[in-house]
């Protein structure tokens, strides 16, 4: 599972021009679901974005977690993370799972980061939305399940 966080001041998602998540401080997550994930999978990059220690303490150092600070996630599924774009100039997305297992794991992820009490909303899957954010720092990390 791919994960792309940016810690943000604000971040919202529309639908049709309707404003279907919204959050004030904390983490705006793109979330992909790639053909060799599992339940394992969503595990580990819930408990990684959640415990990220990318807000900054009473020195200035990036030492707080989402969850200290009282943030929130704003969390969009996309499958362009699992682009592969190393031949030719059109990406390929054939890592990413297909929709029904990718809405699953989805999903679970969801439901994995709210059992860690933090307050989520989400775009929706499978549409097109548009994404609004205040990057704070700016501050983005990669995160791959397949790394940690």
């Amino acid at each position: 599972m791919k994960a792309l966080v940016q810690r943000v001041a604000e971040a919202a998602v529309e639908v049709e021009g309707r404003t279907v998540g919204a959050i004030g401080p904390g983490l705006l997550v793109f979330v992909c679901a790639e053909l060799v994930d599992g339940p394992a999978d969503v595990a580990k990059t819930a408990r990684k974005v959640v415990n990220l220690r990318i807000f900054e303490d009473e020195q200035g150092k990036m030492n707080r977690a989402v969850r200290d600070v009282g943030g929130e996630l704003l969390v969009v599924s996309q499958f362009t993370l699992a682009a592969d774009v190393r031949r030719g100039n059109r990406p390929s997305f054939t890592a990413a799972a297909p929709p029904e297992l990718a809405r699953e794991l989805f999903d679970a992820f969801i439901e994995a980061v709210r059992a860690y009490e933090v307050p989520v909303e989400t775009g929706i899957f499978g549409a097109h939305m548009r994404v609004r954010l205040i990057n704070d720092g700016p501050v983005t990390i990669w995160i791959d399940s397949a790394r940690l």
